[in-house]
């Protein structure tokens, strides 16, 4: 563990709040039509479905749209799905774009990230677009030391090429990286490339409905409750 010199973050579930993003503007947009849907749960399939449809993505092809194109065109799918007929084009951008680019982080990490920067090397590693990290790390006055989105790697995550890309640029080797995710299935596809990983818990990820996979991989490097609890555990060996 003494070897790692970077932290390779998650940001859209692990950073930043998408559930409360989602849902608050889906029921502010529905509330101008009165209409009653389980917002929460609508918001949870919006990102479920954006979320698969970026995984892998450019495995076969290059890729053909990026993580802003797909919470478009996974909205759009709900709001005739759920017979959403008075949503017009500036409100899908509200909801879709807007929302997206100013969501909020979690209240436990602005404080916490410049603590780690003093140790390691921190990086924002991510399927969302460089628009999206831009625009909310500006928003929640968050400082990467590096962002790397798979929009520009042009392989997504679960790819081996998109983290075997990011420890390239960063010269290094998989062992002195560390991905960081509240995700199992980030942390074990960073595992298979030599990457070592930390389990974040975000409880709140998915709201009331919980996240789909609460508990850690037993094989993860570290495991920690929080980020102030990160912060203590790589304090033990950098």
């Amino acid at each position: 563990m003494n070897k790692i010199k970077a932290l390779t973050f998650d940001t859209g579930g692990t950073i930043l709040d998408w559930h409360a993003g989602f849902r608050d503007a889906l029921k502010i947009v529905g509330d101008k039509y009165n209409y009653k849907r389980d917002w929460a749960s609508l918001s949870n399939e919006l990102r479920r479905r954006s979320l698969k449809s970026m995984l892998n993505l450019g495995e076969n092809e290059p890729p053909q749209y990026n993580f802003d194109d797909a919470h478009r065109f996974i909205l759009e799918e709900l709001i005739k799905e759920n017979n959403l007929t008075n949503f017009t084009k500036e409100d899908i951008q509200y909801i879709a774009y807007e929302t997206v680019h100013n969501l909020k982080c979690w209240e436990d990490f602005p404080d916490t990230l410049p603590k780690l920067k003093k140790k390691l090397i921190v990086c924002s590693f991510t399927i969302l677009s460089y628009r999206i990290i831009i625009d909310t790390a500006r928003k929640n006055s968050l400082s990467w030391d590096a962002v790397f989105s798979c929009e520009g790697i042009k392989k997504y995550k679960l790819l081996p090429e998109a983290y075997n890309t990011v420890i390239g640029h960063l010269q290094l080797k998989p062992e002195q990286c560390m991905m960081v995710a509240c995700h199992n299935f980030d942390l074990d596809a960073a595992k298979r490339v030599g990457f070592k990983t930390a389990f974040v818990k975000r409880p709140d990820e998915w709201g009331d409905e919980g996240p789909p996979d609460p508990i850690p991989n037993p094989r993860h490097d570290l495991i920690a409750e929080d980020f102030p609890d990160l912060l203590v555990k790589i304090e033990e060996f950098v």
